[in-house]
């Protein structure tokens, strides 16, 4: 079976507001030449671009998908959030949330993003794929039930697995967070249950600035089902793989879900402006193959990853294309072209013993 790729230039279409990159205009603040938030088209775009070019798209089953339905989207949104949503995308666009601007015409962009992971899920739980990749945007697992936040502006994950259950209710998934962003809307959507397992790595006191604490665990039913692995700024490749061996792959294991989702997010890429991590193409391309792995352990490969942020024009395609080779199976390449120069400067023995330390009493605290 092939990996299907879903994907729809109309979501490069969606558009940010009156920001220099994170910071509102007004003031001293002066408007860029490029413009916006530094969530622009041209990080995914240029993804697809760099894949085109290589060939690696003919060794995917690309296709697009429909908008995700408004009965799909009330399984994880409030009515009042997402009319409120509708009537200001109708009205011209605008903000309701924190950093989470859009146009005219973003409520529908929005659900054409969120219902590509949606189809990705379903592509992969009815066996048309063994895995996929939806290359989603707006982005979603900042977005809480009530509220846009981050960028994000539907929870795509959450919709795409409450689109799933609503025909297979005893189905388990396990979501695992990858963005060097704390992914607080995902947790906080499933926070209370245990049907859903949700894992985030994340640079620890990033953003957002008060959430993501490994003491967060969940409540209710969903107690112990939310995991949280805050790494210090600086981690780079040693320190990403031993935290998805070290804790990941026994939680997962542990929990043994029937699907895996990966919020696939590139901002920890090492010359990502919005974060201070050392990620290389390597690290990515190494963590799927991994969760490819547990994924075909646990799960007969069902795997789908749901692209999430980051923020480099240069470097988040090469990151992302290391990804697609690793889960997919192809021979088309793109080499890093920042290998070299990354790979001098990760961190050094010392920080390295000190990060693989952190990680395992993580992991100690979390009974893994």
């Amino acid at each position: 079976m092939s990996t299907g790729f879903y994907w729809d230039e109309r979501t490069m279409w969606h558009a940010g507001g009156n920001y220099a990159f994170t910071v509102p205009l007004g003031g001293l603040v002066q408007p860029l030449a490029a413009g916006g938030l530094p969530e622009s088209p041209e990080t995914k775009r240029r993804l697809k671009n760099l894949m085109d070019v290589t060939g690696l798209t003919h060794d995917l089953s690309v296709s697009s998908a429909p908008e995700a339905t408004p009965d799909q989207l009330r399984r994880v949104h409030t009515d009042r959030y997402l009319t409120a949503f509708k009537e200001m995308s109708d009205a011209g666009g605008g903000e309701i949330g924190h950093h989470a601007p859009f146009a005219r015409g973003g409520f529908e962009l929005a659900a054409l993003s969120a219902g590509l992971t949606t189809a990705a899920v379903a592509a992969v739980l009815e066996g048309h794929h063994e895995n996929a990749y939806a290359l989603s945007r707006p982005p979603g697992h900042h977005c809480l039930a009530d509220a846009p936040m981050g960028f994000c502006l539907l929870a795509n994950i959450a919709i795409a697995i409450e689109a799933a259950k609503a025909s297979r209710p005893d189905l388990r998934v396990a979501v695992v967070d990858w963005d060097v962003h704390h992914g607080n809307g995902t947790e906080a959507i499933f926070y209370d249950r245990a049907d859903v397992l949700t894992l985030s790595i994340h640079q620890e006191g990033n953003y957002p600035l008060d959430t993501g604490g490994i003491d967060a665990r969940g409540t209710g039913a969903g107690e112990g089902h939310n995991i949280n692995v805050p790494l210090p700024a600086g981690a780079g490749h040693t320190a990403y793989l031993h935290a998805i061996d070290r804790i990941v792959a026994p939680a997962l294991t542990a929990y043994a879900p029937d699907l895996i989702i990966v919020a696939c997010g590139y901002d920890a890429g090492a010359v990502d402006p919005l974060a201070r991590m050392l990620a290389t193409a390597d690290t990515f391309r190494a963590m799927t193959h991994r969760l490819k792995s547990l994924a075909e352990q646990l799960c007969d490969g069902k795997l789908v990853l749901s692209h999430e942020g980051g923020y480099s024009e240069i470097y988040a395609p090469f990151c992302g294309h290391a990804t697609l080779e690793a889960l997919s199976g192809s021979a088309k390449t793109a080499p890093d072209p920042m290998a070299r120069a990354l790979n001098n400067r990760q961190p050094g023995p010392r920080f390295n013993a000190f990060l693989i330390g952190e990680i395992d009493r993580m992991a100690q605290e979390l009974g893994l």
